[in-house]
């Protein structure tokens, strides 16, 4: 089992920039691929950013929405995945909820992640 564990949301006006964490745990080891996706109300849950890694190196891969102003990267000693996110706007208020899986294949369908963790709120006021 793993368990991850989200930090970092919180309110910030449009334009501003917030840093999400998600600190894993347990069989770390097996994970090769961690993403986040955001839930906004009323809407279904939709991929943001994802991170493999492998011996030759990490692959990252954004949705449209936020290619540009989010980045997402891994710190592997602390088994920690961020998000920067810069340049927000209201319509990226939401749930941001990290999860993983085994295999270096990007995956945008939040069905193929077996963890998640608890889910943090962002809100970008305008």
């Amino acid at each position: 089992q793993v368990q991850l564990v989200e930090s970092g949301g919180g309110l910030v006006q449009a334009g501003g920039s917030l840093r999400l964490s998600c600190a894993a745990s347990g069989r770390t080891s097996s994970v090769n691929l961690m993403g986040w996706f955001r839930q906004a109300p009323g809407k279904e849950r939709e991929f943001v950013a994802a991170i493999s890694w492998s011996w030759s190196g990490d692959i990252t891969y954004y949705a449209d929405s936020v290619k540009g102003r989010f980045s997402i990267s891994r710190d592997n000693a602390k088994n920690t995945v961020t998000l920067q996110m810069n340049g927000l706007k209201p319509e990226d208020t939401a749930v941001y909820y990290c999860a993983a899986r085994t295999g270096i294949t990007i995956r945008t369908d939040s069905a193929m992640y077996n963890y998640w963790g608890q889910g943090t709120q962002v809100t970008v006021s305008s």
